[in-house]
């Protein structure tokens, strides 16, 4: 940081969604501290307070790139928390100890980003004391951290519903079942899996490939690529939207 300021009341928090083919996960880390009391609940979303000469965008894309390595990931604001007990007496003496500065309310502004979760990104932030944990397994976060993930769960079941951002989750290719899978696991439904391909295949935005999945124990699934210019069409894009919804397809 050098000698720029951190403002000590606006913070970022960021939750980053990896799918690893059959859950949703979360990266979750650590809070940098010594402290015993600490040990067994102190699994946090990433997050930082802001500097003072950078924009909200501009913290949480630093978050990002310190979490995963990578820059240019998708990256959405969902909403801010600003209840004035969400950090009690406790958190504002580690939020003292650790940054050096001293406040008396933190406010904090929600994000959530989606990243390919492969071997490689695995691996990083392993190196980096972080953990990997399915949405379904969290049950206990620091101060309102629970919130914010299940804020950034909803506004991301949301997102899917009109844009192709679940792409941003899957290998650039991809089985018609790892769609499926992708889609079972954000919105904790069961989909038909014979309604789910018809209607896949009508709505033209999946470009098949000559390849097929490699190192696997049944026959293997051919491999697809997102049609981006017919996903960018009105029409396909309420396809996606029919695709996505609960109503027609969807068993729950």
């Amino acid at each position: 940081m050098g000698n720029v300021q951190v403002n000590s009341a606006i913070s970022v928090d960021c939750v980053i969604f990896g799918f690893d083919g059959k859950n949703i996960k979360v990266l979750l880390v650590r809070r940098r501290t010594a402290d015993p009391l600490y040990d067994d609940k102190g699994l946090k979303l990433p997050g930082a307070m802001i500097l003072e000469n950078e924009t909200l965008p501009e913290a949480a894309s630093r978050v990002l790139e310190g979490s995963t390595g990578l820059k240019g990931l998708y990256l959405k604001q969902t909403s801010i928390f600003s209840d004035p007990k969400r950090v009690d007496e406790g958190e504002l003496a580690w939020i003292g100890q650790y940054h050096g500065i001293h406040t008396v309310r933190v406010v904090t502004v929600g994000y959530y980003a989606l990243v390919k979760l492969d071997q490689g990104m695995v691996n990083y932030t392993r190196r980096q004391g972080a953990v990997w944990v399915s949405v379904d397994d969290i049950h206990h976060l620091i101060m309102d951290h629970m919130d914010i993930l299940s804020d950034a769960l909803s506004v991301l079941q949301k997102d899917l519903l009109w844009s192709p951002i679940a792409f941003q989750l899957l290998p650039r290719k991809f089985t018609v079942r790892q769609l499926q899978n992708l889609l079972e696991a954000v919105f904790g439904i069961e989909i038909d899996n014979r309604n789910f391909r018809k209607k896949l295949f009508s709505a033209g935005i999946l470009q098949e490939t000559d390849e097929f999945e490699k190192n696997v124990n049944h026959k293997p699934a051919r491999l697809f690529v997102l049609n981006k210019s017919a996903f960018g069409k009105k029409k396909h894009r309420m396809d996606m939207v029919n695709l996505s919804l609960f109503s027609s397809f969807l068993t729950i």
